[in-house]
């Protein structure tokens, strides 16, 4: 490998870039508290601001606003997209429970990897070709609010970034082997609510209509459309309802988590879904069924893995050889992918336990993953 000025500078940066980290893990982002996620691309946009890089913002009304930062580079090329979410799973208040620590070569704190450690990796990128001088492309990177609630107010965001993009580079946490993912499930996500008759549970109970026995109903049959050889999985991850003990239930509710692999399968599934939810057993109970918000299957098509087999050949080439996978879980790279860009994901840091209060980023990750991304967009076909 020849001199590289980007890859020299981020060689200095992990100082630096832990401490921005520690920044971001301090500020609450849980993807319902738009204040907080706000809070956190402020510090982000003042920190492109010290750097001199053009900052712009897209205003959402209920989640976090999406933050935008812009490299010039290679006249007249679509830009890569660099993308990574702001927000995370945690509530209010955990950043102070928990405060980001250091314990040898690990950072704790909540979203410290999943994904604040992959918007620090993004960011100094950015500042890397600032300071060594210009990319082969443009260089866009996005910071959306609310990804962990399927990204409902960000898709559309996502999506016109990724058409304008030559290609997308999502940085959610390395896995644990320190693989990156060139492949993802899909997902939908659902609320359905029930209305049933309320009625005393003792004196007359066969004036109500219970709507937690309508909704038990619902539950194995929604289950019974589980199907591992399509690798199809529905879960109904919460419940709630009734008014007391000795009342029959006039009201119940569930949320309901979908994930497929063919895309084909999409829309038979939410029919299917949506059906059950719908045919209620008993005269007086009725349902109503919400999609609260979802993603794509991130594919693997030709033009995906050219951009997968860039990657994984600059980090080996700076010593640090990885490998590829297919994972079950879901991301904003499917939001990405499904508009026909070449799409990687989980190129940022390595970490693991996320969703946890034991989740944790490997510092030592922070400079080499950079480096692989930096050389990575060098290496770009104009």
């Amino acid at each position: 490998m020849k001199n590289h000025a980007a890859i020299a500078w981020l060689a200095t940066k992990k100082e630096a870039m832990v401490e921005l980290l520690a920044d971001l893990v301090a500020i609450d982002s849980n993807s319902h508290d738009k204040a907080g996620v706000d809070r956190c691309g402020a510090r982000l946009a003042s920190w492109f601001d010290a750097a001199g890089l053009e900052c712009t913002t897209t205003p959402r009304e209920v989640q976090g606003d999406a933050l935008h930062a812009w490299l010039p580079g290679g006249t007249g090329n679509a830009p890569a997209l660099l993308m990574g979410h702001i927000d995370t799973v945690f509530p209010t208040g955990e950043a102070a429970r928990r405060p980001f620590r250091v314990d040898g070569s690990r950072g704790s704190g909540p979203g410290c990897a999943d994904m604040k450690a992959g918007l620090v990796m993004n960011a100094f990128v950015l500042r890397a070709f600032a300071e060594a001088g210009a990319p082969p492309v443009p260089l866009h990177a996005l910071f959306t609010g609310d990804e962990e609630i399927g990204s409902p107010a960000s898709r559309p965001i996502i999506e016109a970034a990724a058409r304008e993009a030559c290609v997308v580079f999502n940085s959610e946490p390395g896995r644990v082997s320190g693989n990156i993912v060139d492949g993802r499930r899909g997902g939908t996500f659902f609320r359905v609510a029930i209305a049933g008759r309320a009625a005393h549970a003792g004196l007359n109970p066969a004036d109500g209509r219970s709507a937690i026995h309508e909704l038990g109903r619902k539950i194995v049959a929604w289950h019974g459309l589980n199907d591992p050889e399509r690798d199809i999985s529905v879960n109904v991850g919460l419940v709630s309802g009734g008014q007391s003990v000795n009342t029959v239930a006039p009201d119940a509710e569930a949320r309901i988590d979908l994930r497929f692999t063919d895309p084909e399968d999409e829309a038979r599934l939410i029919a299917a879904i949506t059906g059950i939810a719908e045919e209620c057993l008993e005269d007086g109970v009725t349902a109503i069924v919400e999609i609260l918000g979802g993603f794509a299957p991130m594919a693997r098509g030709a033009r995906d893995l050219a951009l997968r087999d860039l990657y994984l050949a600059a980090s080996e080439e700076l010593g640090y050889p990885t490998q590829a996978e297919f994972t079950r879980s879901c991301a904003d790279s499917g939001v990405a992918s499904s508009t026909g860009t070449p799409t990687v994901c989980a190129l940022g840091p390595i970490g693991g336990k996320a969703h946890t209060p034991d989740e944790y980023v490997e510092l030592d990750s922070l400079v080499p993953r950079a480096q692989a991304l930096a050389l990575a967009i060098s290496r770009l076909p104009l």
